[in-house]
């Protein structure tokens, strides 16, 4: 369905980021995957390869925009162009903590973390699609990024500058081929949702059990989708014959 697309995924070192790779590489796409440890993301690359997938990847900050050149300019060497991009990455912070006790130096670094790489990644791979006039861009939100919830401080604030920013970008690049949306993936079973709800006490999806939104997207079968934001778990998709 998506064979030989080339698909970009921030964070693809484990949750979400790790259950796109692989679904995508099932799919027969190539792949570039970043990460900052680049360890776990050697343990991603080795089942991609296993599953026949072409997979290069780097260790990366994409919040530093040096990082994110190097990142794409790379992707670009090996496989000529980037068809999707996937701004996964983000990080929770300190855990639930009240606004007025949240420490200065930590709501920095979420805020930087979660809202500079989006538009760090975004701004780098434009040019390409734009060329091409083809290309989709998928931004990671959360429904803390349109609901305020106590003790969730700076990741909260960060969704919602991700929703506005992807809103922006989709109104600019209207008509243009390229289209942006954003994914609200519910809660799942993953690291950052152990630190933002410590005391969970009841069931989660796994990262890999609702995925079609994300083939949807990738596919032509979005194309005139921009400016949208969806949720995973309950969207339903039958795929096209003609899907690619």
């Amino acid at each position: 369905m998506l064979k030989n697309k080339v698909i970009m995924i921030t964070g693809a070192s484990k949750g979400l980021g790790k259950a796109l790779a692989l679904q995508f590489a099932k799919e027969g796409a190539k792949l570039a995957l970043c990460a900052r440890n680049v360890e776990p993301l050697k343990e991603v690359e080795k089942e991609v390869k296993a599953l026949g997938a072409e997979v290069m990847i780097l260790s990366a900050d994409v919040s530093n925009p040096r990082d994110v050149d190097r990142f794409v300019s790379v992707a670009e060497e090996v496989f000529g162009r980037i068809d999707v991009l996937f701004n996964n990455a983000s990080v929770f912070g300190p855990g639930p903590t009240l606004l007025g006790d949240y420490p200065d130096e930590e709501f920095i670094n979420v805020l930087r973390i979660n809202t500079l790489n989006p538009f760090f990644m975004t701004k780098r791979i434009l040019p390409g699609m734009l060329n091409r006039q083809s290309g989709s861009i998928i931004n990671l939100t959360s429904e803390a990024g349109k609901t305020g919830f106590a003790e969730w401080g700076a990741y909260g604030v960060s969704k919602f500058a991700v929703e506005g920013l992807t809103q922006i970008w989709a109104d600019e690049l209207a008509e243009t081929g390229v289209r942006v949306n954003m994914v609200d993936p519910g809660e799942m079973d993953t690291d950052m949702h152990d630190k933002a709800v410590p005391l969970c006490d009841y069931p989660l999806a796994n990262p890999e059990d609702h995925l079609d939104v994300f083939l949807y997207l990738a596919s032509k079968e979005s194309v005139k989708e921009n400016g949208n934001r969806f949720e995973a778990q309950t969207f339903q998709w039958e795929r096209g014959e003609q899907n690619e």
